[in-house]
């Protein structure tokens, strides 16, 4: 920051467990690194009367200890209060090589009471605290140094009141019987990472699936080679070799630098042909890798379409009873997969029991909707207009 000391962080974490809270941000920088660069954490604990200690840490200093943060994260009696926090969390992780529990998130709670699910930060403590900030330093060079006094007030304001907005969700979301199914819906969070699954990666590649066995194998060579070779220079991977000519190298197999040069596209890899080359090498000797199977979920038919926009209107009329967010209950995609599992339930023997595995047919959604749906479809449920409003009847 401003060459300024690291925050005693054994303070910190003394401070929160006293409180039993912690709420935290962060400033980071994805354009032009192999992963995400973590480059600062705001941190706001209680402290005293009705007071609060906001301390912002440095992530990018050789110097940080972060054990003593590290410790108060993964303590679930520590609650963890976060803002649309799944990327922090997960940086957090990364960085300090600690799990984060009792997590907390603002934004996914507001949905449970009411609020828009993807209400921004300035939106909630407008709405509900009657608090407005002046923001002005979003999109700056959060990995220069020294930090500019508008940075740090910027960082600063984006904790300073959300242990409060914590409180006022939760005691908004007790009252209407909900605080537990919000931080049910918290917990998965405590599971985010920015960790690059291989094997997803090499799915995601162009035209994949139309390639040899063996191109496949080579193709997964190349794939390594070039996240050792982004990792090593912190370089995006498509600036090291773009998928489409990664995919093209492992259908051709070359075996020379001219060969290569032949390839559209290649022109990038030719200062590290030798390393290319060799990855090639090293990809023809790899065993053949078969097809992944063909994971994807049944794809609706034309005839389904009018009974998902049925579902849609159910779920809609439900979410709107109860005063939550409708991206809570349900997704388009969600209502696509329940409407064909029930069609593929009864049109072929054998294929399930018409529940899709879903998240609106688990917990407390299905109690709320999930299981009117399957009624719904199985006819034993009817939707009509009485007075402009959607009338639901057995």
């Amino acid at each position: 920051m401003r060459s300024a000391p690291q925050p005693d962080l054994h303070a910190v974490a003394a401070a929160a467990r006293s409180a039993g809270r912690i709420a935290l941000d962060t400033e980071f920088v994805g354009e032009g690194h192999y992963r995400t660069l973590l480059c600062l954490i705001q941190l706001a604990v209680p402290e005293g009367a009705a007071g609060e200690r906001i301390e912002l840490i440095d992530p990018l200093s050789e110097d940080l200890d972060g054990a003593p943060l590290a410790e108060v994260l993964a303590d679930p009696a520590i609650q963890v209060v976060v803002h649309a926090g799944r990327q922090d969390i997960a940086l957090l992780r990364r960085r300090l090589g600690t799990e984060v529990r009792n997590v907390f998130d603002t934004q996914l709670a507001a949905g449970f009471a009411g609020l828009a699910a993807q209400a921004s930060y300035d939106t909630l403590l407008s709405e509900l605290l009657d608090v407005r900030l002046a923001k002005s330093a979003s999109f700056t060079r959060w990995e220069a140094r020294p930090l500019s006094g508008e940075q740090l007030t910027y960082a600063r304001e984006d904790v300073v009141h959300l242990l409060t907005l914590a409180g006022e969700l939760e005691r908004r979301l007790d009252q209407l019987g909900r605080l537990q199914w919000a931080r049910e819906e918290c917990e998965p969070l405590q599971w985010a990472s920015d960790e690059r699954d291989m094997d997803a990666v090499v799915a995601r590649l162009p035209r994949v699936r139309g390639l040899s066995a063996g191109s496949r194998a080579l193709a997964r060579e190349l794939v390594e080679w070039r996240e050792r070779t982004a990792c090593d220079q912190d370089r995006p991977v498509q600036s090291v070799l773009a998928d489409a000519v990664l995919v093209e190298i492992a259908k051709r197999k070359p075996s020379s630098e001219r060969e290569l040069e032949q390839i559209r596209g290649a022109g990038s890899a030719r200062r590290r042909a030798r390393e290319v080359l060799e990855a090639v090498r090293r990809g023809r000797e790899r065993a053949p890798e078969q097809a992944p199977q063909d994971t994807r979920p049944a794809q609706p038919e034309p005839f389904d379409m009018p009974l998902i926009a049925l579902c849609e209107a159910l779920v809609r009329a439900r979410a709107r009873e109860a005063g939550l967010a409708y991206e809570l209950l349900a997704a388009r995609a969600e209502l696509q997969a329940i409407v064909v599992a029930r069609r593929l339930a009864r049109e072929k023997a054998g294929a399930g029991d018409g529940r899709a595995d879903v998240r609106t047919m688990h917990g407390w959604r299905a109690e709320l909707v999930g299981e009117e749906l399957l009624e719904l479809l199985d006819g034993r449920l009817s939707l009509s207009v009485r007075d402009g409003r959607l009338d639901v009847a057995r």
